[in-house]
């Protein structure tokens, strides 16, 4: 399967010229050693206008970016959870308010951190319980180990959750392990980016009553035909997979991360519905047109039209945007005036983040880097697939909105 263009771009209402500046913008990051390689498509009104690669998917190999190209796309798993979950919501498995604890049990007694040290918590009782919609909009007062900004970011890595879980851990028991570590806080009352679409991954398990695996083939990767999209990489695939870099801090060129990368060429003993699959751009572009579509593809319909739109509207308390939802400050240099919907963020005002984009416009990353969107105002999506840890290393991510929005021009 391939994303090659599907119609001229003035045909759809972009300026051919001005996109082509997305190319002659990302070629610079690889022409100076920032980024090894990467993929880029942009779409409107479900035609193709933009579809391209540069650079290499392994520098060291000289391997190129082609086509087919596997990416590990990390957060980008989240969406794709968040659907499969809000599935069972249509058949009337569950409610949003349900507690999770009705399901997993190991949640019915959680603690909240209240003040202390790693080595000396003290934690007060939960007051409210964590709730399906709270994992679904991360205010369950989870959060990740590799945070580093809390003291409870350091009882996760303390109890070994860091950028995974502890070794031979499952994900029942892995989540079993997050049940018996306190809170950031009281669910419902703030924002922190963690754990909770994994959670959510072991929710849907037990509720479907299938391996979050078979129920992603079966539901939702085979019916939508993203035939490439696993959970790790076998021998036969090995060489179609991006290898992973990082920035070194002293040059600013990339060097390769193969310590984390190799993870993805082995069955991992846990499934991560927040982090753990590998796609490519055909895959995405595939489940980004079913957003836009309202839950339709090709004939194949995953959910309602309002069930989507539903999604993709503010759900956090008050109307709050992320930057004044969010305890830690990760939220307030770049998503000011965005929610959070149900398994994605959400724009609400484009104008505080000085990024354009339509009020509604959903999306995710992924922590090497890669991104999507979905415009359902001027029907745009747009994917970008590179593999550089951190996201936060270059704006790639803003730069391409900014090339995108400026080259429409109907």
């Amino acid at each position: 399967m391939s994303v090659t263009r599907s119609t001229d771009p003035d045909r759809v209402g972009f300026d051919p010229a001005r996109l082509a500046r997305i190319d002659e913008h990302f070629g610079r990051y690889v022409d100076d050693g920032r980024l090894a390689g990467w993929q880029i498509v942009v779409t409107r009104r479900g035609e193709i206008a933009h579809s391209s690669t540069y650079g290499q998917r392994d520098r060291e190999a000289g391997l190129p970016v082609e086509a087919d190209t596997l990416w590990r796309i990390y957060s980008m798993t989240k969406p794709i959870t968040s659907v499969a979950a809000m599935m069972l919501w249509e058949e009337g498995r569950f409610e949003l308010t349900d507690p999770i604890s009705r399901w997993l049990p190991e949640f019915a007694d959680v603690q909240v951190y209240d003040r202390g040290s790693v080595l000396t918590p003290y934690m007060s009782p939960a007051v409210e319980p964590i709730r399906i919609w709270h994992l679904l909009t991360h205010t369950a007062g989870l959060t990740y180990g590799f945070a580093q900004v809390s003291v409870v970011d350091g009882l996760y890595r303390a109890a070994g959750f860091n950028l995974g879980v502890p070794v031979g851990a499952d994900l029942a028991t892995a989540v079993r392990g997050l049940a018996r570590l306190p809170l950031l806080f009281q669910p419902g009352s703030s924002w922190n980016y963690g754990v909770s679409t994994d959670v959510l991954g072991r929710l849907v398990e037990v509720i479907s009553g299938r391996p979050l695996d078979q129920f992603f083939a079966e539901r939702i990767l085979r019916p939508l035909g993203m035939t490439d999209t696993r959970w790790w990489v076998d021998e036969p695939d090995a060489k179609r997979l991006a290898a992973l870099y990082a920035p070194n801090p002293a040059t600013g060129q990339t060097v390769r991360a193969d310590a984390i990368g190799r993870a993805a060429l082995a069955e991992p003993s846990w499934l991560s519905g927040g982090g753990g699959l590998v796609s490519t751009a055909a895959d995405y572009h595939r489940f980004t047109q079913l957003l836009l579509r309202g839950g339709e593809l090709d004939g194949v319909r995953l959910l309602g039209p309002r069930t989507v739109r539903f999604m993709a509207r503010n759900h956090l308390p008050g109307g709050h945007d992320l930057a004044s939802f969010s305890p830690t400050g990760f939220a307030e240099t770049v998503l000011n005036g965005v929610g959070f919907g149900l398994g994605f963020a959400v724009v609400q005002d484009p104008v505080p983040s000085r990024v354009p984009s339509s009020v509604g416009e959903y999306y995710w990353g992924g922590m090497a880097s890669t991104a999507f969107w979905v415009d359902p105002v001027e029907e745009v999506t747009a994917l970008l697939f590179t593999q550089l840890m951190p996201s936060s290393a270059y704006p790639l991510r803003s730069q391409l909105r900014q090339l995108v929005y400026s080259a429409l021009v109907d």
